[in-house]
């Protein structure tokens, strides 16, 4: 069992012809649970900037405007993912395991991606490639 996590968030556009990443937050998470809770609770956050309620008070009126239904609902996507307890369980085992976990949806515009693994697992893959890196 791996005991700590390395969690990111990052939304990746089209900048100049190149794809730009940008994050949006790191946490490195002492335990499993702490990990999974912190995904969550950024697909939410992510869900809840894309998706806000019209009658927010902070939103000025026409504020908002609906998108095309062929454009991917990422806030819809990221609420599901979160409600989902088999995905949950999914992710977690990956993570125990060692295992880089993904979780990412994009729109017309923006990849939204969530990224966990285990600091051990990263850690000794750093070292098995300096190890067995050839030279010349």
């Amino acid at each position: 069992m791996h005991d700590e996590f390395l969690c990111h968030v990052t939304g990746y556009g089209i900048c100049d012809g190149r794809r730009i990443g940008v994050p949006l937050g790191t946490y490195r998470a002492p335990t499993l649970a702490l990990a999974l809770w912190w995904l969550r609770d950024r697909a939410l956050w992510i869900a809840d900037r894309l998706d806000p309620q019209p009658e927010a008070e902070y939103l000025p009126a026409g504020a908002l405007a609906p998108v095309a239904a062929t454009v991917l609902d990422v806030p819809a996507v990221m609420r599901a993912w979160c409600a989902d307890l088999y995905q949950q369980e999914l992710v977690a085992d990956e993570l125990a395991a060692g295992r880089l976990v993904r979780i990412a949806a994009s729109d017309d515009t923006t990849e939204y991606e969530l990224l966990a693994e285990s600091v051990d697992a990263a850690r000794m893959h750093r070292m098995a490639s300096m190890l067995f890196t050839p030279v010349a």
